[in-house]
């Protein structure tokens, strides 16, 4: 700061208005603190903009139509089903409005002030604020960086925004390809890979490894794999992608594929190989922060950065990148910035896959379980044996439960099927209770009803299944 470079002081500055960014702002002015959140972009973040809803809105839609396409065993002829693609894309945008004007009012009635610009670091606790007609200089009692991550970029494969994408391209397409690439078969590609498949996009997944959605349970993948087929969608794994070519009217990408150079064309290629950390244009060396090699900020169990007066949450602060993981840190950063002795616990973290069908699992495997030394009980029942999602004709998949055999306390489950991703809300709460199978047992839930089958996983770990054969 020069003579004459005012600054304005504030209680706890929030960087980033994600799900990470606004919900920590919110929480921080709960607790009385006078909060500025500043984001460079719109409120929301990826997950509201670009991420989570517009991608879940798209994948509905497509659900949709691959219903009304295949719902002639039932007696429902439909002939002529036709996407107005670009009506789709207005839908999913409504959906996106809404949910950031709601942002907007719930920091405006915490009294949280907005401001929109770019944050650079210029002192441990000072950051500058460039806006469209100035720069500010703010400084802190304490910082919450909460700025997210981008897709990342290939060398071999560089966006071009037209015909090599990211899912930020891929989820305001003007119309459906008819042929698609996917690069990378993790949760992301998979995701849009499979809904562009519903809508009628010839998709093809090039995977570097032996395996879609790599580190998921292989019983869980292989029903993901069984519907892709039918799909029709070409998954290729083991192909590792070397080059793109664009001078014609689609693209060419080469691939090696165990040992073999082989291409493949298409109208456009979704890269979706993982995602990189927003920390390299913040210039934390001067508020004595260090990102690691990838670019993710270290902080300790209550998200302190090494400056104490700083905090990172969100998917800067590392592995898993998940939204809900983000508003999870960001309130247990403003706890901790108000005097709470509150610390972050990842012990039932959900992690939600909307594949066909959906995944979802928390807590431990059975292999984890094992590995931390637990004597294992394991119970899976069937979708198909379940009324409900025999009724909703989604009887594909399996609710698996893993328990302590002596306790017989829960310590994780691992569900592919119908509303999986609701479904795994329950086993986070008996898990953070400390629940064990009885308790699962003796609770009574309704029927005709998907959430019946963790109940009845539960009585298979204690003896007590009705609907299958105990073990």
């Amino acid at each position: 700061m020069v003579v004459g470079d005012f600054s304005t002081e504030v209680d706890v500055l929030v960087v980033g208005g994600g799900p990470g960014g606004y919900v920590a702002a919110i929480r921080a002015a709960q607790l009385g603190k006078k909060v500025t959140l500043v984001d460079k972009a719109e409120l929301g973040g990826v997950c509201l903009n670009r991420g989570c809803i517009p991608s879940k809105a798209l994948i509905h839609a497509a659900d949709e139509v691959n219903k009304v396409k295949n719902a002639s065993h039932m007696g429902i002829e439909v002939e002529g089903v036709r996407v107005d693609f670009s009506k789709t894309i207005q839908w999913k945008d409504e959906v996106v409005k809404k949910l950031t004007g709601g942002v907007a009012s719930l920091l405006k009635g915490n009294k949280v002030e907005v401001v929109q610009g770019e944050v650079y670091f210029s002192g441990e606790n000072t950051v500058k604020v460039a806006t469209e007609s100035n720069s500010t200089t703010y400084e802190f009692n304490h910082c919450i960086l909460a700025t997210g991550s981008r897709p990342t970029q290939i060398r071999s494969l560089p966006f071009d925004g037209e015909k090599i994408i990211s899912s930020t391209e891929a989820l305001n397409l003007k119309e459906i390809p008819e042929k698609l690439i996917v690069v990378g078969g993790g949760y992301i590609g998979l995701e849009l890979g499979t809904a562009y498949a519903k809508l009628g996009a010839e998709v093809t997944i090039l995977e570097g490894t032996d395996s879609l959605l790599p580190g998921t349970d292989p019983s869980m993948v292989r029903m993901v794999k069984r519907n892709l087929k039918k799909l029709g969608v070409t998954v290729v794994t083991n192909a590792m992608v070397q080059k793109a070519d664009t001078s014609g009217n689609g693209v060419t990408v080469t691939a090696e594929v165990k040992g073999e150079e082989k291409s493949y064309s298409a109208d456009k290629v979704l890269v979706s190989v993982g995602r990189t950390p927003n920390t390299d244009e913040l210039g934390l060396e001067h508020a004595g922060i260090e990102a690691d090699e990838r670019g993710f900020i270290p902080t300790d169990k209550q998200m302190r950065t090494k400056n104490e007066r700083v905090f990172a949450i969100g998917d800067i602060a590392g592995q898993p990148l998940l939204a809900h993981k983000a508003s999870y840190e960001g309130k247990v950063a403003a706890e901790v910035i108000a005097g709470e002795p509150s610390e972050v616990d990842y012990r039932a973290m959900p992690f939600v896959i909307f594949s066909d069908p959906e995944l979802a699992y928390t807590g431990l495997t059975e292999k984890e379980a094992k590995e931390e030394g637990y004597d294992v009980s394991v119970s899976r029942f069937s979708f198909a044996a379940n009324g409900r999602a025999l009724s909703l004709d989604a009887a594909d998949g399996f609710f698996q439960v893993v328990a302590d055999k002596e306790t017989k306390q829960i310590l994780g489950a691992q569900i592919v099927g119908p509303e999986a991703a609701s479904l795994i809300s329950e086993v986070v709460l008996a898990i953070e209770m400390g629940a064990n199978a009885e308790d699962i047992a003796l609770t009574i839930h309704a029927h005709p009803s998907l959430p019946e089958t963790f109940m009845e996983a539960a009585e298979g770990i204690v003896g007590n299944a009705i609907h299958m054969v105990n073990k």
